[in-house]
Parts: structure tokens; C-alpha cells; sequence
């Protein structure tokens, strides 16, 4: 199973910016510790702070990985192309949180990508890559 992880903007400054929201471990030390502990499942990763590199890396995944894991940042509730991509490609999608975005001010109650998502995970901080990851494993009985 090929899994693809793609991470939106400021998500390179997690482990330095807003511990308390966003927890102090980088991405450079969940990754590695993701694919060992599942050795099974070809994990890559993409991060990027432009919105057209994301729906690239949407498109490209999307045409040759078994799932993506989403988490779009701020591009989450304002990016129509975005949803568009998600909605082109035949890979599920699952949109992930670190924290509650419910729970946090009112502009990031709104998700343009939810509706076209397999489904959504927040407020587990990295453990919602994680849970993510364990739904793909479900579903393809890995």
C-alpha cells in the first residue's frame, strides 16, 4: 500500500511555532518514526506553503498512491482548488488536524474540503496522521 502525507502551510514550523496548540514534535521526527512503525505501507511525504504546489501533489498522488492524508492548513477554509482537486482524483482522502479546529476561532469552522473527503480527524495532534494511517490499514487489510 503507497500512502501519501501531504501537509499546507506553516505545518514545516510545527515543533517550533504554538507548542501548546500544535505540540513540540517536528515532522522531521514523526515521519521516520511513522514508517517504522509501519514498515509495511510506502509512506511519502510533501509539505508545502503554496496552494498550487498542493493540488500538484494532490493530482500526482492521487493518480498513483492508494490514499492520501490531508492536512491543508489554513488552505482548509478558503481553497475551493483545493476541494477541486480532492474531487478529481479516485484516491480516498482523509483530511487531518492536529488540533480541534472546532474548538478555535470561528473562521476554521468551516472546511471547503471536508464534503469531499473520505473523512476527518482532529485534535489528536500528530496521533491524527496516525489514526489516519490505521483507517487506511482497515481498509486495505494491511
Amino acid at each position: 500500500m503507497k500512502l501519501c502525507l501531504i501537509n499546507g502551510p506553516n505545518l514545516n514550523l510545527v515543533g517550533q511555532r504554538e507548542p501548546d496548540q500544535y505540540g513540540d514534535q517536528s515532522f522531521d521526527e514523526f515521519i521516520p518514526q511513522l514508517k517504522a512503525d509501519f514498515p509495511s505501507i510506502e509512506i511519502s511525504y510533501f509539505q508545502s506553503n503554496i496552494e498550487g504546489e498542493l493540488i500538484t501533489a494532490i493530482q500526482v498522488a492521487g493518480a498513483d498512491h492508494d490514499g492520501i492524508i490531508l492536512n491543508a492548513g489554513a488552505y482548509t477554509h478558503t481553497s475551493i482548488g483545493i476541494a477541486d482537486a480532492i474531487r478529481a482524483i479516485k484516491a480516498p482522502v482523509i483530511e487531518v488536524h492536529l488540533s480541534n479546529v472546532a474548538s478555535r476561532e470561528t473562521f476554521r469552522h468551516e472546511s471547503y474540503l471536508t464534503p469531499v473527503c473520505k473523512g476527518l480527524i482532529m485534535g489528536f495532534g500528530m496521533e491524527s496522521y496516525r489514526l489516519a494511517l490505521l483507517y487506511f490499514c482497515l481498509k486495505f487489510q494491511v
